[in-house]
């Protein structure tokens, strides 16, 4: 491990009231700053996607850059799992804005292939470009983990779904951003670089602005953010709130080597590939109605306007829903995860039963994809949660990793763009939807292979109420 990553010493535990105060700013402190850094990660990981229309002109065809989309997805996967083990090991304050400058600076070097490589050797740019994209998904995974490491120390488990679902969301908020940045990055910014030349104003808005906000956001991150409560001298949360999950011991606080982690913690945890298998499924529904809603109305005579409006419906949708099952995994089902998570993705299959059954008609799909949006994304916010309750504390990383890797490899890149397209090409849209409807009961099979492992929470609160 390199010295600057290690993680902090434990410093001398504080008690009283002074401590208690500390305690409450430090944690509002430390989720603000791992709000805004995750959000930041979201500036700059799939811009690509918002410049392959105005790159056509300069020469470069979508099929070429199709591929270079995939190997970011695919990067991000395996990053997502294996940058997770190294999260475990590492200082968050440290790890989360390495990571996105790193990407920042991967991105910004993206203006690189397109202009001064450019389609006259056109090879050599695809190559560039896919290497420069391929390390934005590797060091975009390095998001996530150090944020699971986060809420996991300084969130109990009793309160650790409503606080994630808040979280959750600045996935939502960066990637709002990234279409108006783009915009006036290009207007602000366009004329400076490139003068009268405006066919490449897009590259300063699309990469370096938000490249530059990244880089911003990462220092911010840094001066909020901090690792554990005992490197601040304060207890673990567990014993500050008197609340302890089933698997906790005092090891958990300690850093661990990376074979421990994978072969005692990780790997041999049958509940944790139960998730992981889940959210391959619930990935598949959430990016096989997300992607292919556009291609799907406009195929059935829908205006790409609307169907640009009912894909909006579904994102913003989410952000409500994600909160809503945060809130009632915590308070209304006591820290339980697999139950709220089966009845959301039974709720999805009934809106996908109606986009279906409707497809023709715009209001009745608009309301349907809604539906879907409100729903889904409670369930891939919840696994991630589930992930980091069912593994100890010091292995987080690398558990969520594990389910991440599923939910973006196979059920992302395989299942809802490969599997789903081609489906749809051999077979009709209404095979595509027998295929959601089938993800949705997977998913919830799985899930209900970890209902009895968490039916503990339910006795532990009666106790405390008695």
């Amino acid at each position: 491990m390199l010295k600057f990553l290690q993680q902090p010493a434990h410093l001398p535990e504080e008690t009283g009231p002074e401590a208690d105060q500390k305690y409450k700013k430090l944690r509002l402190q430390v989720f603000i700053g791992a709000f805004i850094g995750y959000a930041g990660f979201y500036l700059v990981r799939k811009n690509l996607s918002m410049a392959i229309p105005a790159m056509a002109p300069l020469g470069f065809a979508k099929t070429e850059l199709g591929f270079v989309l995939g190997l970011n997805a695919a990067a991000y996967a395996l990053s997502k799992f294996l940058m997770g083990s190294v999260s475990d090991r590492s200082n968050a304050r440290v790890f989360l804005p390495l990571g996105l400058v790193l990407t920042a600076i991967s991105m910004c070097f993206m203006i690189v292939p397109i202009q001064f490589i450019g389609a006259e050797h056109k090879t050599l740019a695809i190559l560039v470009m896919g290497i420069l994209n391929a390390l934005v998904g590797w060091f975009n995974g390095m998001g996530w983990p150090p944020c699971g490491r986060v809420m996991t120390h300084w969130f109990s488990v009793s309160e650790r779904g409503t606080m994630m679902s808040i979280w959750n969301c600045a996935h939502n908020v960066g990637g709002a951003l990234v279409g108006p940045m783009a915009t006036y990055g290009a207007a602000w910014f366009g004329s400076w670089f490139y003068g009268t030349h405006t066919e490449l104003y897009f590259l300063i808005g699309t990469f370096a602005f938000p490249a530059a906000v990244a880089l911003f956001i990462a220092l911010l991150a840094y001066v909020l953010l901090r690792d554990t409560p005992q490197s601040c001298g304060l207890p673990s949360v567990e014993k500050w709130r008197n609340d302890y999950p089933k698997n906790y011991s005092e090891k958990q606080e300690k850093a661990i080597s990376t074979k421990e982690i994978f072969f005692n913690h990780v790997l041999n945890n049958k509940f944790l590939w139960f998730i992981a298998l889940a959210n391959a499924f619930v990935y598949m529904v959430r990016y096989g109605c997300l992607d292919w809603a556009p291609t799907i109305l406009t195929e059935k005579g829908i205006d790409l306007k609307s169907a640009g409006w009912a894909y909006f419906a579904y994102e913003f949708a989410a952000i409500p829903g994600t909160l809503l099952c945060g809130w009632l995994s915590d308070k209304l089902f006591q820290g339980r995860r697999a139950l709220p998570t089966m009845i959301f993705m039974a709720l999805v299959a009934v809106f996908i039963g109606l986009y279906w059954a409707f497809i023709d008609n715009l209001t009745i799909v608009i309301i349907a994809l809604i539906g879907i949006g409100f729903f889904i994304y409670g369930p891939v916010m919840l696994i991630g949660v589930q992930a980091l309750d069912l593994a100890p504390k010091n292995a987080a990383g690398t558990a969520a990793g594990l389910t991440g890797f599923f939910g973006y490899f196979f059920g992302t890149f395989i299942l809802a763009n490969w599997i789903i397209g081609l489906v749809a090409e051999k077979a009709g849209w209404g095979a595509t939807f027998t295929l959601l409807l089938a993800a949705c009961f997977l998913a919830i099979f799985f899930m209900g292979m970890t209902y009895k492992e968490e039916q503990y929470l339910v006795k532990k609160d009666h106790k405390k109420e008695a």
